[in-house]
């Protein structure tokens, strides 16, 4: 068994590959030569009284291999000086996480690897965004206008650079310093132009592809700025404007992303950045965590907003691969890619491609697979 930490992971993951891999594996969904499950989440009260502790597993199969990725975190929603708020998040001490993908196949059940999950989820997430663009955007697309510097934001555009000849990325985000080390350093990775602006408006005009790769807790663009022809996709539910549906001619939804379950005072849909939750605490304490979205983002696959015509009833990934959807007609139609679903999916289809790649190049730190076997059954 081996431990494939993030130095190694970096090491053997492309974005190429992340694309293509993925890719397969949604094809593979109507078939039921691949499964996942969506995304669920359990919150409980911590020590502090301005956070809540969230615990966040996953879980697909595809290819002779099943994952999990399991998320271990302390959660706050602090509110910057210009009145707008985010999701933050860390383990034991801020800057500090704890995420693993545990590895099985699923030939003989044999646990394979426990693989950190940080640039890995930063990957997948990226390359998801790249799916998006590959099939929706025009091909002629040169101008990238993204609404973020970190991480995921990071991917997105290693992403976009990987399938299409991208040439400039004009980028904005309220921490003016995130903001320039990111131009300086995806220019240099990627060898394209990158402008910092002082406005999110200035990012969309004249974008070719538009994407949001926040943790903000409300729209961080307005739907009127969006321009004919332009591709948009995401991160997250809430940095999206509720309004933007109506200017979209093309919606296609990457894949399940919910729980569809009857809604409790124990079990609810979009909370904070969950998108199905199991609550503990008193209701005092619950009250920490934010209230379900009013404005769901197009991506509630929970019942609720299904019924509303938000996320559920959209056509998939897959259903535009097979001809059940058509994708872009028009040059000047606005396409949306809603970046969200077959999350577990994502982590056994990649996590069994670093596996293999550990194996094949060496990397990785073997442990006795036998800690992890008994002679008890269970």
């Amino acid at each position: 068994m081996l431990i494939i930490n993030n130095d190694e992971v970096q090491q053997l993951l492309t974005m190429a590959d992340c694309i293509r891999v993925q890719e397969d594996a949604f094809k593979d969904l109507p078939s039921g030569r691949a499964i996942h499950r969506p995304r669920i989440d359990l919150y409980y009260p911590c020590d502090r009284d301005d956070g809540y502790y969230r615990w966040s597993s996953m879980e697909g199969a595809n290819g002779g291999y099943f994952a999990i990725r399991m998320k271990s975190d302390i959660v706050t929603w602090p509110s910057r000086p210009d009145g707008s708020w985010t999701e933050e998040k860390w383990c034991r001490e801020p800057g500090t996480y704890c995420g693993l993908i545990f590895l099985c196949s699923t030939k003989n059940g044999e646990p394979l690897a426990f693989i950190n999950d940080g640039v890995l989820q930063h990957m997948r997430v990226g390359g998801g965004a790249g799916i998006g663009a590959r099939h929706l955007s025009r091909e002629d697309s040169h101008v990238v206008g993204m609404l973020g510097s970190g991480g995921m934001a990071r991917t997105y555009l290693e992403a976009f650079c990987c399938v299409r000849d991208i040439r400039l990325c004009k980028v904005y985000s309220p921490n003016a310093d995130h903001c320039a080390s990111y131009a300086a350093e995806m220019q240099q990775k990627l060898g394209i132009e990158v402008k910092v602006c002082d406005q999110p408006r200035d990012v969309l005009r004249g974008a070719d592809i538009v994407s949001s790769a926040t943790n903000s807790m409300q729209p961080v663009y307005d739907a009127d700025w969006l321009e004919p022809g332009q591709h948009v996709t995401n991160l997250g539910r809430r940095e999206m404007p509720e309004a933007a549906i109506e200017r979209f001619d093309v919606v296609i939804r990457q894949g399940t992303a919910g729980l569809q379950m009857r809604q409790t005072a124990r079990f609810q849909a979009e909370r904070g950045h969950s998108p199905a939750a199991f609550i503990g605490g008193t209701e005092e304490e619950m009250q920490r965590i934010p209230a379900q979205n009013p404005q769901p983002g197009f991506g509630g696959d929970s019942p609720e907003f299904t019924d509303r015509g938000r996320g559920g009833d959209k056509p998939d990934f897959a259903d535009l691969v097979s001809g059940k959807a058509q994708g872009r007609t028009h040059r000047d139609q606005i396409t949306f890619y809603r970046n969200v679903g077959n999350q577990g999916l994502q982590f056994s289809s990649l996590g069994g491609l670093v596996y293999e790649q550990a194996l094949s190049q060496g990397l990785g730190r073997e442990i006795p697979t036998d800690w992890f076997l008994e002679d008890i059954r269970n």
